[in-house]
């Protein structure tokens, strides 16, 4: 049977299954410090530059729920091979690019052969580890998950520094060569029962269209002014329309390409709504915190990077222990102790304030770490528990489409908020500045060093840096009731988070 099948190096299969997600996972954050350098290389505007994000998002968005359908169709080692090297391949060919056009192009097919990559990493896992040793298997993915995207941004930063941009595409050309070949030749053994399931067009079409348009509306909204865009009208009509009919067709049709039938599962369901809710507010975290310190604190994007870094620490040194240990305890426990970890640390970022120092902002970060290290473990046990094995493709597809989305949501929604809170911060905070009074007409004069129009200018930007700081404080404070809340979520999970017994067994 598949799931008692064990490649001849345990050890190595894990190294290139965990090589090949950590550069997809790293990817997705890589390019980003890069944008501007990107823009004045090809000649375009910064604002054309964050299709280079946008464009892999879409993509990648797409092919993740197709996932469970090209398992059944080509086999999950067959799959994984060959996204493994078709995405060294994009990542060359990205590098190689000589205009925006090609790169966004290139970008696209990079996320296209992404989406499948960390699921199947997850379901091959738990199929090559004994049930025992499962949780070690996630929690090792689930520091991957967590380290990478950290490790993107200062990556990116320093190869773009010291070299030149292409590189940060070129280093996935040996890494997706190397652990292609690992996984190829650890698993080629592995016997794998594959079908040609007719293609549902209609669900594949109203798929593409609906999740491609949603991820442009939430990539471009803040850029276009939303509503007021006449664009971001259409393409939210667009998608709103074949999302429905996707639903409808894929809950009615006998073949569908997504099952999310896979709801009926009480754990998954229950897992998924955890995950996605809390990867929302850990993105959250994770996009305005380097924001803040380099608009409100004037750090340089590596310093940013570096101050942001220490959430990685703990998840590495803990990896061994949640993998060893985390099942022999209520996985709920657990998880319920990492949103309260996460939640008290967000309530910290609602007390900071402008001339807060570096060891302040890093220790915050540090103790986050804690959440983070028993947050996606224990999940994803969790979501993972009640599904059968020929399901785990399928499932942690879609789970992982559906955390993506999450994330696109509260990017779109954070950055939002805090603009526009920061706007009207700016403005309670202005009422009283005016010629007419003298305090602040005394204090223009003063900090113009006699040029009142100088004087004002020196007040207004520092009541914008105000209006945003009050403005984050209040992000965190919401975020910090988010996770929270989500420890009454994750508590309508039930018992057993084990292996099922049998060789049918894919339950976690």
């Amino acid at each position: 049977m598949t799931t008692h099948f064990r490649p001849p190096n345990l050890a190595l299969s894990t190294i290139g299954l965990s090589l090949a997600t950590f550069m997809q996972v790293l990817d997705t954050t890589i390019a980003n410090v890069s944008l501007p350098t990107i823009a004045g290389n090809l000649g375009v505007s910064n604002n054309q530059s964050t299709w280079v994000i946008t464009s892999f998002a879409v993509s990648m968005a797409i092919s993740l729920p197709l996932t469970g359908f090209l398992t059944r169709r080509f086999g999950e080692v067959k799959l994984f091979t060959a996204c493994t090297l078709l995405f060294a391949l994009t990542s060359f060919m990205c590098g190689v690019s000589q205009s925006m056009g090609m790169l966004i192009l290139f970008r696209a097919l990079q996320g296209a052969v992404a989406g499948p990559m960390y699921p199947i990493t997850q379901s091959l896992l738990i199929g090559i580890y004994p049930p025992a040793k499962r949780g070690m298997a996630l929690a090792l993915l689930a520091m991957v998950t967590v380290v990478a995207p950290i490790a993107g941004p200062i990556l990116g930063g320093l190869i773009t520094d010291n070299y030149s941009w292409p590189w940060i595409f070129f280093i996935n050309v040996p890494i997706g060569i190397f652990a292609s070949m690992v996984v190829a030749s650890q698993l080629r053994a592995k016997v794998e029962k594959t079908e040609r399931p007719k293609v549902d067009y209609v669900g594949l079409i109203t798929l593409i269209i609906g999740v491609g348009a949603l991820q442009i509306v939430l990539d471009k909204g803040n850029d276009e002014d939303w509503f007021n865009s006449t664009f971001i009208i259409v393409t939210s009509i667009i998608s709103a329309i074949n999302i429905a009919i996707f639903l409808i067709w894929e809950l009615t049709d006998k073949d569908p390409i997504v099952d999310l039938k896979l709801f009926r599962h009480r754990n998954f369901t229950a897992g998924t709504i955890a995950l996605v809710l809390a990867y929302a507010a850990f993105f959250s975290i994770g996009l305005l915190v380097p924001l803040w310190l380099q608009r409100n604190l004037g750090y340089t994007s590596t310093w940013a990077g570096y101050a942001t870094a220490p959430l990685g620490i703990i998840p590495v040194l803990l990896t061994f222990f949640v993998g060893k240990y985390a099942t022999k305890i209520d996985l709920r426990l657990l998880a319920s102790v990492a949103f309260i970890v996460m939640g008290v640390t967000c309530f910290m970022r609602a007390d900071f304030f402008i001339g807060i120092d570096f060891y302040h902002v890093a220790m915050v970060q540090l103790w986050q770490g804690l959440g983070v290290a028993l947050f996606f473990m224990p999940i994803l046990t969790i979501l993972l528990s009640d599904l059968q094995q020929n399901e785990i493709a399928s499932g942690s597809g879609l789970a992982t489409f559906l955390r993506t989305l999450g994330g696109s949501f509260s990017a779109s929604i954070t950055t939002l908020l805090w603009e526009r809170r920061a706007v009207a911060h700016h403005e309670q905070l202005a009422e009283h500045i005016n010629v007419f009074n003298p305090t602040s007409q005394a204090a223009m004069d003063h900090l113009g060093q006699g040029d009142a129009q100088a004087g004002a200018s020196v007040i207004n930007n520092m009541i914008t840096q105000q209006g945003y700081q009050i403005s984050f404080n209040e992000v965190f404070h919401m975020l910090g009731w988010v996770f929270i809340a989500l420890v009454l979520v994750i508590w309508l999970a039930k018992p057993p988070f084990s292996a099922k017994a049998g060789p049918a067994a894919g339950g976690h």
